[in-house]
């Protein structure tokens, strides 16, 4: 089989290490990709965001199986494009992907099929939106209703935070047209939790569990990110647990799938926060979460590309995943000031260091003249596998010292429970 997978992060190289294990795969392409990437897969040169150049390519290569990875293309309808030229496409077409471009709907659909999730308002006029902050206690959170790379959720503290987060989103536009509509929600505490699941059109079938660390900084300070750290399995799982999110969202969001029509196929992230043994949905992502794919896919046995050849025939089942029992643990390193500015094309030095059971994937890198230089916020996620979290955590952390780049920043707690 041809592969293409689409994008250029952790996530998207985490996919292409998997895949690549595949006895089924015969060449495998990454468009844009990045440095690590281009050392297991060919790099066509092509943005993530120029779909009908990723659909041409896809058909003159005679392509497969195309893998998308980022949202940006699966809420713009690169998967419809895809299917309409007879190549199969892993990931939910533009009807299916709305539930992660809009945060409104995503809400809106909760609140439709009882799904258990924050009390919350939507609104298209900045006027609005201040007036009604007084039918909200603080904290409380404002979210910009369309896509911002995950850094369009900002958690308030005061009144006052939440009406400059409103003004900024809505007037000054921090996140262009993904902030003409916000969502004000209560704020909801308690433990954070991902959960994956790979979703064939007729059931949703739950990975192993994870967790996220979404802020920048060491005892969760800082501002929101796209994710510092992971790790899987999350041991706030019970039996209970697992059965309150069966009965109460995913049934329910599965019932929602069919009740709009949605046919939705590929992975379904689900957002939750946990307290007294039961959840409610915080978010939903309509693709593999970055960093929990890197956390969850090292422990999966199974062959990917017939979990995801099943997923669009409609025919996969819970056997069809099989899981190490080994624990894993992912931290990010970041360039210094992620994620406000910070500087790219520092030289990355010492991956040729690191022992041999660590896995390196790459974020924001790319090869310039024979060196690896970072090329985004999240430059790396570096990961293991041991018996127990501790075991694992303790091998990430002896290992990333020795990986150097200039004003190189990491939380120093992620699986420290």
């Amino acid at each position: 089989m041809k592969i293409l997978v689409v994008g250029s992060g952790a996530r998207e190289h985490t996919i292409c290490w998997k895949l690549k294990q595949s006895k089924r795969v015969s060449k495998l392409y990454c468009a844009p990709g990045n440095a690590g990437i281009g050392q297991i897969a060919e790099i066509a040169d092509i943005k993530a965001e120029n779909l009908e150049e990723l659909t041409k390519f896809s058909a003159d290569n005679k392509i497969d199986l195309v893998v998308v990875g980022p949202e940006g293309p699966l809420v713009n309808g690169l998967v419809d494009m895809l299917t309409e030229k007879g190549i199969k496409a892993f990931g939910p077409v533009k009807k299916g992907a709305r539930l992660e471009g809009s945060k409104s709907y995503s809400k809106d659909f909760m609140k439709k099929y009882n799904i258990p999730t924050a009390k919350y308002e939507v609104f298209e006029n900045s006027h609005q939106a201040l007036e009604a902050l007084k039918n909200f206690d603080v904290p409380v959170v404002v979210k910009a209703d369309g896509l911002a790379a995950g850094k369009g959720v900002l958690i308030c503290e005061t009144k006052q935070d939440a009406e400059e987060a409103i003004k900024s989103i809505m007037n000054d536009k921090q996140f262009g047209e993904a902030g003409d509509t916000v969502v004000i929600e209560e704020f909801l505490d308690g433990t954070e939790t991902s959960l994956l699941c790979f979703v064939d059109g007729k059931r949703i079938v739950p990975m192993e569990s994870a967790r996220d660390y979404k802020k920048a900084y060491d005892n969760d300070k800082g501002l929101n990110t796209g994710g510092m750290g992971n790790f899987s399995p999350n041991p706030i799982y019970t039996d209970e647990l697992n059965h309150y999110i069966q009965k109460n969202i995913i049934d329910r969001t599965l019932q929602g799938f069919h009740g709009e029509d949605m046919n939705f196929k590929g992975v379904l992230f689900i957002g939750l926060m946990i307290k007294n043994n039961q959840a409610k949905v915080l978010e939903y992502n309509t693709r593999f979460g970055d960093p929990e794919t890197e956390s969850v896919i090292p422990r999966l046995k199974s062959d990917l590309v017939d979990i995801m050849e099943k997923c669009i025939e409609g025919n996969l089942s819970a056997d069809d995943l099989q899981w190490k029992n080994e624990k894993s643990v992912t931290v990010i390193l970041a360039s210094g000031g992620y994620p406000e500015n910070y500087e790219k094309g520092k030289e990355i030095t010492g991956l040729e260091d690191v022992d041999s059971d660590i896995i390196v994937f790459h974020g924001g890198t790319k090869l310039v003249g024979g060196k690896i230089l970072t090329d985004g916020g999240r430059v790396m996620a570096v990961t293991a596998l041991g018996n127990t979290l501790d075991e694992a955590r303790e091998k990430v952390y002896k290992n990333i010292p020795k990986i150097h780049f200039e004003k190189m920043e990491y939380r120093t707690d992620i699986a420290k429970l």
